[in-house]
């Protein structure tokens, strides 16, 4: 039987370097864009081979990274086995991430700590579980001793731009083929289920003109407000469409980016804007692309002069929660009201995640991590993003435990 005092021990005793480990990452940009994430990589591959775990380097084809808009990847698996008959289970995390932005108070590439917690791009989304998943996994070797059953953790470059050429590259090129999964997340739910993306890029024609006899062009801005405005409309309308799963609200829409026009005294004869459109579990993707299409091409042809081009950027299928996933959500929601002395529920959020692509291939996953209760919480995607390192350290414990019992 399993001594999960001893797993906890260990992790108490080792939690400097874990925390060390974590500031070594975030020490090192990754920011996509443009996605120069190969020497992340390289760095990641160097620390865990200073623990005893090798890594296995996985690099993405220059010229397919290239095409799909990124610089470099190199994925990465670490595979432990135990002895046969037991479960594969896979940690995945990703290094890849947004690029810092304004506001920063404290260094995005610091990984300094301050009252408790660890400041820094990625150091909750989600380098904080490439410590998580690590330590985990050497406190279950060094305490609970294994004898069947595989361990593998794939630190991969690519969730940002979709998942494609991260865990999706590595699933079609058969590099793996685990029975259960865990990705990163945080540390006061268990997350069953997320919500689809769409992505697209429109891109609005009119016609260039002086500013002095605008007569003469076609405003592609005023051509673009048009458009956008009846896109918002939508907005309304989602909110009568109502998701039966926990966390997830209803779909939703968000122009995140908008570019045009050449001079202030001159007619704007092109606009580009980027549309963020959110599936929940319960929408076909292919009926709301179609609708959203029909909506820029129905408000661009009330407007005379303006044509359209359309453009999608990523298709992420929502997460259906597969019936096998329940080993993991009953270990994970047991050792962590062990652990953080309350209920962790099984729930969906309103994210998108590269763990749909892992239970599109039928492998039942969830996402579980070192974090806080929400996403605001964290600052990730906004200036100051920080973990809470107690939570980083019982997020540890509570992965470890799991993996001893998974792998009993």
């Amino acid at each position: 039987m399993t001594d999960y005092a001893k797993l906890d021990d260990w992790i108490d005793q080792h939690f400097d370097e874990q925390v060390r480990f974590l500031q070594a990452l975030v020490q090192v940009p990754t920011d996509t864009p443009p996605g120069n994430n190969a020497p992340h990589a390289e760095r990641t591959a160097e620390l865990l081979a200073a623990m005893g775990l090798h890594a296995e380097k996985h690099p993405v084809p220059a010229q397919e990274v290239k095409d799909y808009g990124l610089e470099s990847i190199t994925n990465l698996i670490v595979r432990r086995n135990y002895g046969a008959g037991g479960r594969t289970v896979a940690l995945n995390a990703h290094g890849d991430v947004v690029p810092p932005g304004e506001g920063w108070t404290h260094d995005p590439y610091g990984g300094e700590i301050v009252d408790g917690q660890l400041f820094g791009r990625a150091a909750a989304v989600s380098k904080s579980d490439f410590s998580t998943f690590t330590f985990a996994l050497r406190a279950l070797e060094a305490q609970a001793k294994p004898t069947k059953g595989s361990i593998e953790l794939h630190f991969t470059y690519d969730e940002e731009f979709g998942g494609i050429l991260g865990p999706g590259w590595l699933l079609k090129n058969k590099l793996t083929a685990p029975d259960l999964m865990v990705a990163a997340g945080f540390s006061y739910e268990v997350v069953t289920a997320h919500n689809g993306c769409l992505q697209m890029e429109v891109t609005v024609h009119g016609k260039m003109a002086h500013a002095a006899v605008p007569d003469t062009g076609v405003d592609a801005l005023q051509g673009a407000v048009h458009i956008l405005n009846a896109l918002y409309a939508q907005n309304e309308q989602y909110k009568q469409v109502t998701s039966a799963v926990e966390g997830i609200n209803h779909p939703y829409l968000n122009v995140g980016r908008i570019e045009g026009g050449t001079n202030t005294n001159v007619v704007p004869g092109k606009v580009v804007f980027k549309l963020d459109r959110r599936m929940i579990p319960e929408e076909d993707p292919v009926a709301v692309e179609a609708t959203i299409r029909q909506v820029i091409e129905d408000a661009a042809a009330q407007k005379a002069g303006i044509s359209v081009e359309i453009r999608r950027l990523l298709l992420a299928h929502s997460m259906k929660p597969l019936g096998g996933n329940q080993p993991l959500v009953d270990a994970i929601q047991k050792h962590g009201q062990q652990v953080f002395g309350q209920a962790i529920p099984a729930m969906g959020t309103p994210l998108y995640t590269d763990v749909r692509l892992y239970v599109e291939q039928g492998i039942p996953g969830v996402i579980y991590g070192a974090g806080p209760r929400t996403v605001l919480e964290s600052h990730a995607k906004r200036a100051d993003e920080r973990v809470a390192l107690e939570d980083l350290r019982r997020a540890t414990k509570v992965m470890a435990r799991t993996l001893a019992d998974l792998l009993a």
